[in-house]
């Protein structure tokens, strides 16, 4: 009878965690929490964190596209926090008050259109003036979530509307409606990449943007392109936060979303040197650092302990793609 070599065994187990360590890892914290955490399999617990997900992967299909381009963006996490301090105060403003349906219509385009205005800003910076896109997006990073803390006067923000709140609470098929939303957006992401001269030109620029310019490929448009669509998907975030809440807390939205999203967007496959943007890769990072958080706190672990978490599935999520180049 012939005995399993462990150093073959090591060879294949290799790969494996390689290739598919994402999918590896989903397994892993499934399979605990149906083993050990109390509720795991509950209906509410899965809308709960269906709920978190979605946010998280909408803002990880935008970092993961301006990381391949070899970009990185810090102010996601301000976006949200900005975009989302505008809604409560269209509602709680005179046209609100007289034009409710046009308040509606109104606090759902303004901030976004406000996000989209952040990510020209971050897109100027990085392709037009040549600013590290670790500096540019800093400067929104640390002044955006100051702006919203201004303009609500560091007042929590409540408002009342159904409509506006179905983003966040809305269910379709008996589940949470912006987790829906996540999907199509995943799916217009994938075919623009696949599909679109736009998208070729994201995967050239990250692979060799030297080349991309010499080829006459318009670079910097589609560099600001890329910051202003990870920009206006973290205020929609922003916005989906609010609805869910019925209010807006500019100190706390968004806060350290950029933190997750990067992470959700490298666990999924997305290389930091650019090139790849793996938009449902995105999608099941996001589930891995919901669900490690979810883990986290359900088993009675302090959530700094989480932050730390995330911080080693980051570092073993480079570890591997180091490994991938050998």
């Amino acid at each position: 009878m012939s005995q399993s070599n462990p150093t073959q065994t090591s060879l294949q187990i290799g790969p494996l965690l390689r290739d598919h360590g994402g999918v590896v890892a989903l397994i892993v914290i499934l399979a605990f929490n149906i083993l050990f955490t109390p509720n795991f399999l509950q209906l509410q617990t899965l809308f709960v964190n269906i709920s978190q997900v979605a946010t998280i992967a909408i803002v990880a299909m935008g970092m993961t596209l301006v990381i391949a381009t070899g970009g990185i963006d810090l102010s996601v996490g301000a976006v949200m926090a900005l975009a989302g301090a505008l809604a409560p105060l269209i509602f709680q403003s005179q046209f609100g008050v007289d034009y409710p349906a046009l308040g509606i219509a109104a606090a759902l385009v303004v901030p976004l259109l406000v996000a989209g205005a952040c990510g020209m800003f971050n897109g100027v910076m990085v392709a037009v003036l040549n600013v590290q896109p670790i500096i540019a997006t800093l400067i929104l990073f640390i002044s955006g979530r100051g702006i919203a803390q201004v303009l609500t006067n560091g007042n929590l923000q409540t408002f009342s509307n159904k409509s506006f709140s179905y983003l966040g609470t809305g269910k379709v098929l008996g589940l949470p409606f912006q987790g829906w939303l996540a999907l199509a957006i995943a799916v217009i992401l994938f075919l623009v990449i696949s599909r679109t001269i736009f998208g070729r030109y994201v995967l050239a620029i990250g692979g060799n943007e030297r080349a991309a310019r010499l080829a006459g490929g318009p670079v910097t448009k589609v560099k600001i392109g890329v910051y202003m669509i990870c920009a206006g998907l973290a205020g929609l975030a922003g916005l989906i936060v609010v609805a869910i809440n019925s209010a807006s807390d500019a100190a706390r939205n968004g806060n350290l979303m950029e933190l997750d999203a990067i992470a959700a967007a490298v666990v999924g496959g997305a290389l930091l040197q650019g090139g790849r943007a793996p938009i449902f890769g995105a999608i099941l990072g996001a589930v891995i650092i919901q669900l490690v958080k979810y883990t986290l706190l359900a088993n009675g672990v302090e959530d700094e302990v989480a932050l730390i978490a995330k911080a080693g599935i980051i570092l073993a999520a480079v570890y591997v793609q180091q490994t991938r180049k050998e």
